[in-house]
């Protein structure tokens, strides 16, 4: 399997990647402090066919029918999400007021799929709190070309004017194994001190910008001594991870797009930061 990461190969080899361990079966029957105890000890949960699949993929047509002709393949449906290999004249940047991203998020369709019980039941569960749903809910689109994976970074650097006890629901919107952009996790690394990786800073594809801690995948894995841990997601699937663990996106590189959904919960009686309570826009710096 070939894989890179803005441009840059990553090797899947033994030393570099390994598996997630999946955590559904702490599910049937529920237990919450056997799924806070699985948190704590890897920094995330693998929670394969949490969502009903058939409302993953519905989402995902419904975005995808929002373009204009020429983005799909010929023949394809829009809950495939195939690419074309040319995005339309006329499409606003990624993200930004007049890209179907930026409406979508502020949509109904939208807010009735975070608004699943199932991910604030799990929330609640998992900070054994009342918790709230954070108003900066992203969509994340990639095609093949674009290299706009995500740098290695940990969640936290990005929202650390407010309460650490949080979590981040990442949903892949359709089927997303590696060579589709998933994401992958370093292992252990949320319980690394930040110092411990803070010269890989310097090794930057955007030196304006020193919360990403490194573009470079094999280097981050090989200098920390850590692999890095994959899953070939599946519509339905949920990741659930901490603000502090190390972790990126790998390059959209089949036809099928990327879609996802980072969604992120924090307890209702703390103070969250001031810049996640608006509705995400791919340009509005935070």
């Amino acid at each position: 399997m070939k894989l890179s990461s803005n441009g840059l190969p990553v090797p899947f080899t033994p030393d570099l990647f390994g598996p997630l361990r999946p955590s559904a079966d702490l599910l049937s029957p529920r237990d919450p402090a056997a799924l806070r105890a699985r948190l704590r000890a890897d920094g995330y949960l693998y929670l394969p066919g949490l969502l009903d699949r058939a409302e993953v993929l519905r989402l995902r047509g419904r975005y995808f029918a929002l373009f204009p002709p020429g983005l799909l393949a010929d023949g394809s449906d829009p809950e495939e999400g195939v690419f074309s290999g040319q995005v339309p004249a006329g499409v606003p940047e990624y993200g930004v007021a007049g890209h179907p991203a930026y409406g979508f998020v502020r949509s109904a369709p939208f807010d009735r799929f975070v608004s699943d019980p199932v991910l604030a039941t799990l929330a609640s569960q998992l900070l054994d709190s009342e918790v709230r749903m954070l108003p900066r809910r992203i969509l994340r689109h990639f095609h093949r070309g674009a290299r706009l994976a995500s740098r290695a970074h940990v969640d936290f650097d990005y929202m650390d004017q407010g309460s650490p006890s949080l979590v981040t629901f990442w949903i892949p919107v359709g089927d997303c194994p590696p060579r589709t952009g998933a994401l992958v996790y370093l292992e252990g690394s949320h319980r690394l001190p930040p110092e411990e990786y803070a010269p890989l800073r310097d090794v930057t594809d955007r030196p304006g910008d020193r919360r990403q801690i490194c573009h470079d995948l094999e280097l981050t894995a090989r200098t920390l001594g850590r692999r890095w841990l994959w899953a070939d997601f599946a519509a339905g699937d949920v990741m659930v991870h901490v603000p502090h663990i190390i972790h990126a996106s790998l390059d959209t590189t089949t036809d099928a797009m990327r879609l996802s959904v980072d969604a992120r919960f924090v307890r209702s009686g703390d103070t969250p930061d001031p810049r996640w309570l608006r509705p995400w826009s791919a340009d509005d710096g935070a």
